[in-house]
Parts: structure tokens; C-alpha cells; sequence
């Protein structure tokens, strides 16, 4: 079926005036393929999120001329909703007064609110200073990247609003779920199908509480965002972070801005020439190619394979320090050195055996409070007192336990992360001391550590028995 050409000179589109009512038919729809495309429109949720939080910061916050309750927002609930409390009171004279609504914060709630964000201090990498971002003065925030929105959307947002009653603070940790889920490298089908049911809720939860000048068509986008994530997969492969970040190095290049277009294509001429010619250099020349990463772990310069210990390997960094730990201390790190090899395991094994041979009702408990008191030194006998058996090196090395003396760093990086201590972590703009630790109880549950790092520890073991 062709379109119908009506008087105006448009063509109706096929469908107009039962499924839909378009006037205007986009050029790729003259494509053979174009209507057999599972995604014809695949909406950025890079900008869509970035929108969405303004929208809601700035309501929330009630920022003078960029808040979406306005004065036109106030007159519609007159016409359209029964918010009695919401509706502008008349002054006389002409002037109109906007009432305070429960989903906006008092005077004191957004000072606590900027103060929190000028203190706020992030992992080095995860997102720009997002301090020097607020404005103590207007209590509003300036300059914000769409990666700092992304950041505040998921994971500060939750945190900055709760003050607000629960009724409205609840439906906005949900919509900072949605997105975090949305992001989230793993998606699962039945997930993304739960997510499709629950953001037409959450936003008719949202419809309760703002004004209807609030929602746009920005605000109607989510609805379809996680069916494109089940059509397209993760949002990462069709977001626009990446090439805002090509479009940002290309307008680096420009060092003439009268002819921008020409800086850019001569300087990526060079960049590509160069980039060629590096192919022909010895592997000792530095180059694009292989410059060191920004957290190096200098890895490929160390000339012994790490312990089984460490998943993997790091290298310290910063002031070089000694000092004598106490024997508590030294007892506490030896033990978790052979709990976590991969080595000492059969020795571990043998030991729980002999354990359970003479104590045959021994619960599970008592063999784990057994191996962190005794094993230790059974570990150490054993090897050193065996004269049937052949250990490796490491094993006699490790055995012994070790010295007294240590060495302490204030950096550390690994797996392309750094690492700071919490002294070395003062007065700075980025906060790199917190660390995870996977762990599990006598009954196999998985249970997740969280702490800070206060001190880095390196520890030697020697081949000579200790005295």
C-alpha cells in the first residue's frame, strides 16, 4: 500500500488515523529493510539518564529558573489534578505565591545537601570532582559531565534525597535502581522482562507526586529502555560515551579555529602516520602502542611469579618504610598467608585428617577454631621434622614463618587500579583506601568484608630458621 498524498502536499502515512496518528514518515522507512529492524530508534540512554536526573535534582532541589515545578506547573494542577495544596495562592495585585510541596527540600535540607557533595570524595577514576561541581552560594550544581549525572543518578542519589518523606523518596531509589540495573554489564531475560513491568509503576508513582509540567517526553523514555536492552543487548555497545569522548579528542586537535576542519584532518593524518610508523620501531621505543597503562603493575618488569595468594600482581608505590610488628600481628598475617595458597592445601587437608582421625566428633566449627590456633606450628613441624618427605623450597620458606621486620608502602597498584592508605588518603580529592574481601563462614556462606586500608604490609620470608 503506497502512502495517500493528501491536499497539504504530505504523503498519510499507512495506519494514519487507527494505529497511530504521524503525519511525518522518517526518510528510512524508504529503505526495502527498514521495517523488518527489530530497533529502528535505539534511544541514548547515556543523554536520557543525564535529562532525567537534572529534571529531578533540580525539582527537588526547587533551582530557580531550571525546576520543572514553575509557576505554568502550578496553574496546571489547578485545571488538571486535585492538589489543593499545590495550587498558587493569590496575593492580589497580580502576584501569585508558589506553596512549598513535600517533594521539594527546605532551606537547611539543600545546605546539608550541597555540603555533603563540596566533602564528597570518590575513587580515583570513577568520576570527575563532583565537589567542585556545587555551588554553596545558589545551592544549585554547575558544570556537572554526563558521566558525573551517571554516577549521581545510581549510586548518590538515594543518599543525597533522604530527607524526603519515604513516600516520595521511595519511588526515586526505585528509579535509581532501574538505571543501575539497565547499566549493568550482565543482563539476564527474565530480569529485563521483571524491569519492563515495573518502570510504567514506578513512573505512575512518579505522576503522584510531581507536577504534570514535570513529565515530557524525556521523562516517557525509560518505558522502552529495557526493551532495547533485550533487543540490543547491553546498553554499553549503544550509548554515546564513546564517541562523545572521539568527538572531544578530535576538537583537541583543533589549533586553528578559523579553519577547524583542516586542524582536525591534519593532525589525525599524523596520528595515523605516526601510529603506522610505529610498527617498524624496536619493542625498547616508546610509543602509543605500548606506553605503560595509567595504573601500571608493572607486571611485565618483574622477574618472579607471585604467589597463588594474590589473583593478581601488583606493585607498590610512594615512600618506602620499616618497622618491627608484634608478634600478635605477625601470627595473624602468616596465618592467612598459608590459608590462602594454593600450596599448603594438601598440608592443610592432612592436618584436618589427623584432626578428625583423633577427634571423630569434632564439629566443624572446632576444626575451623583448631586450624586458626594449631596449624600453624603443625604446618611447621611437619615440614621441618619429616625426614621421609620432599618439600619444595617454598614450602621450607614459607614454613618458617616470617621476619620481624616489614616493609610498609602508602600506594599500591593492581589489577589496574591504585590503591591508597587511609593517612595517604588525607587532603586529598579522591578517596582510594576502601577494599572488599571474599570470604565465607563454617557453614559455606558466602560473606562479603568490607574496611578501609590503613597500612600496606610486605612481608619477607627467609630460607634460615628464625631465632
Amino acid at each position: 500500500m503506497l502512502p495517500k498524498v493528501v491536499e497539504s502536499g504530505f504523503q498519510e502515512i499507512e495506519g494514519y488515523g487507527h494505529t497511530h496518528h504521524w503525519s511525518r514518515q522518517s526518510i528510512f522507512w524508504d529503505l526495502p529493510y527498514w521495517r523488518t529492524n527489530l530497533i529502528r530508534h535505539n534511544f541514548d540512554v547515556m543523554h536520557t539518564e543525564k535529562n532525567i536526573f537534572v529534571n529531578v535534582f533540580d525539582t527537588v532541589m526547587d533551582v530557580k529558573d531550571q525546576t520543572k515545578d514553575n509557576l505554568n506547573a502550578r496553574r496546571d494542577i489547578a485545571d488538571i489534578c486535585k492538589r489543593r495544596e499545590l495550587e498558587l495562592v493569590d496575593l492580589g495585585n497580580g502576584n501569585e505565591v508558589k506553596p512549598k510541596a513535600q517533594y521539594t527540600l527546605n532551606a537547611a535540607q539543600k545546605k546539608a545537601v550541597c555540603e555533603w557533595i563540596s566533602q564528597l570524595k570518590l575513587p580515583d577514576g570513577y568520576a570527575s570532582n563532583i565537589r567542585k561541581c556545587v555551588d554553596l552560594r545558589t545551592k544549585k550544581l554547575l558544570g556537572m559531565k554526563s558521566h558525573d549525572c551517571h554516577i549521581f543518578m545510581e549510586r548518590l542519589l538515594p543518599t543525597a534525597f533522604s530527607s524526603l518523606p519515604e513516600h516520595i523518596w521511595n519511588p526515586l531509589v526505585e528509579l535509581s535502581q532501574f538505571f543501575r540495573d539497565l547499566c549493568s554489564t550482565k543482563l539476564e531475560l527474565d530480569h529485563l522482562k521483571q524491569m519492563e513491568k515495573n518502570i510504567p509503576i514506578i513512573l505512575c508513582k512518579l505522576e503522584r507526586i510531581f507536577p504534570p509540567g514535570f513529565f515530557d517526553s524525556m521523562e516517557h523514555l525509560p518505558i522502552h529502555l529495557a526493551w532495547e536492552a533485550k533487543m540490543g543487548g547491553p546498553v554499553q555497545y549503544r550509548w554515546m560515551y564513546p564517541f562523545e569522548r572521539f568527538l572531544h579528542s578530535l576538537k583537541e586537535k583543533v589549533g586553528n579555529r578559523a579553519r577547524p576542519e583542516g586542524s582536525i584532518c591534519e593532525a589525525y593524518i599524523v596520528q595515523e602516520t605516526t601510529t603506522f610508523a610505529s610498527y617498524y620501531f624496536e619493542s625498547h621505543v616508546h610509543t602509543r602502542r605500548n606506553r605503560a597503562p595509567r595504573n601500571d603493575d608493572g607486571f611485565e618488569d618483574q622477574l618472579f611469579q607471585p604467589l597463588s595468594l594474590f589473583n593478581q600482581p601488583g606493585r607498590a608505590a610512594g615512600k618506602k618504610r620499616h618497622r618491627f610488628i608484634e608478634r600478635k600481628e605477625k601470627d595473624a598475617a602468616h596465618l592467612c598467608v598459608i590459608l590462602n595458597c594454593e600450596e599448603v592445601e594438601p598440608y592443610q587437608a592432612l592436618y584436618v585428617e589427623s584432626l578428625r582421625a583423633a577427634r571423630p566428633n569434632i564439629s566443624e566449627i572446632d576444626v575451623d577454631r583448631c586450624i586458626d590456633n594449631d596449624f600453624p606450628q603443625w604446618f611447621k613441624d611437619h615440614v621441618h621434622q619429616s625426614s621421609n618427605e620432599t618439600h619444595s623450597q617454598f614450602i621450607n620458606d614459607i614454613a618458617w614463618g616470617p621476619l620481624a621486620t616489614v616493609h610498609t608502602w602508602p600506594i599500591y597498584f593492581v589489577n589496574g587500579f591504585k590503591f591508597h592508605t587511609t593517612p595517604w588518603s588525607e587532603g586529598k580529592a579522591t578517596s582510594n583506601n576502601g577494599v572488599c574481601v571474599r570470604g565465607a563462614d563454617s557453614g559455606q556462606c558466602e560473606n562479603d568484608y568490607y574496611g578501609t586500608l590503613d597500612e600496606i604490609v610486605e612481608l619477607e620470608y627467609s630460607r634460615e630458621p628464625i631465632k
